[in-house]
């Protein structure tokens, strides 16, 4: 799984975004697979999230997520539930998830509490 906050070299550095990128990720965790009750965070859904400010203090951000299967009768939702929570946050001014299936997601990539909570180890 990667948090990875990322922005090109003539903008704002990495440390600088740390405060945007916890408060992304602190969105992104709002939101949840229905079938399961677990963020789609720590469920290791999220593969990327690159932050970029803009010179009035907003941001961009993109977001690459999968899903636990293709075949998610809500695959088209989570996506843009993502977009929504994230585009909540006042500073945000474009949120761009884009869903991607490499590599394919297995339960390595959820954290050690979504394990937990799912009865996983």
């Amino acid at each position: 799984m990667s948090d990875v906050i990322q922005t090109p070299p003539e903008m704002t550095p990495a440390e600088d975004l740390a405060p945007i990128g916890e408060r992304v990720i602190a969105r992104i965790k709002t939101v949840f697979d229905p079938e399961i009750p677990v963020n789609v965070y720590d469920l290791g859904l999220i593969y990327n999230i690159d932050v970029a400010t803009n010179e009035d203090k907003t941001y961009n951000v993109k977001i690459d997520m999968t899903l636990t299967s293709p075949n998610c009768p809500i695959a088209d939702e989570i996506p843009l539930r993502v977009q929504e929570a994230v585009s909540k946050d006042e500073g945000a001014r474009d949120v761009k998830v884009t869903l991607v299936w490499d590599p394919p997601w297995d339960k390595s990539r959820m954290t050690d509490e979504a394990r937990m909570q799912l009865d996983m180890f």
